[in-house]
């Protein structure tokens, strides 16, 4: 996960930027031949969005549940994200793939969440982290001076 970074640090961003959560919910865990090949899937696309950042993709964090997995990127903009979403030969394959095999099936659900954040309009904290979430797409930088606190955070300079 990287080296621990003592003391308090915030994220800074330049410009407006996107955050998309996408996910998988194993409802049916004896339906492993439904739902295993939506989990495979997810690997090949991120390794190609970390390959090709030109497509507006910046970072993401992976978390497992014992139901699935949710993975939160963040993207220059929203025009970058249906761009990859809309053109990309191995999405394009997975989602089809995704309805012709599980279609309205209810053994495995897949969901996203798309949040568009204006220029300065989030706040952040990392205490004793390694660079991590927000940081790790931008700039991890002290929290010093205007970012003391979360409402000063939230202040445009």
């Amino acid at each position: 996960m990287g080296k621990v970074m003592p003391g308090r640090y915030s994220a800074e961003m330049d410009g407006s930027f996107v955050v998309f959560i996408i996910g998988m919910r194993i409802n049916k865990l004896w339906a492993i031949h439904k739902w295993l090949p939506v989990f495979n899937a997810m690997g090949p696309m991120m390794s190609e969005l970390y390959r090709n950042r030109e497509h507006g993709f910046m970072d993401a964090s992976y978390y497992i549940s014992w139901r699935g997995v949710t993975i939160v990127q963040y993207w220059r903009s929203f025009e970058h994200l249906e761009q990859y979403a809309r053109t990309d030969k191995l999405h394009l394959k997975a989602w089809q793939d995704f309805h012709k095999k599980v279609g309205v099936s209810d053994t495995v659900g897949v969901y996203h969440e798309t949040y568009l954040v204006p220029e300065g309009q989030y706040e952040c904290v990392y205490n004793n982290m390694p660079i991590y979430g927000l940081a790790k797409a931008g700039k991890h930088v002290p929290v010093t001076g205007r970012r003391e606190t979360a409402r000063k955070r939230l202040v445009k300079s």
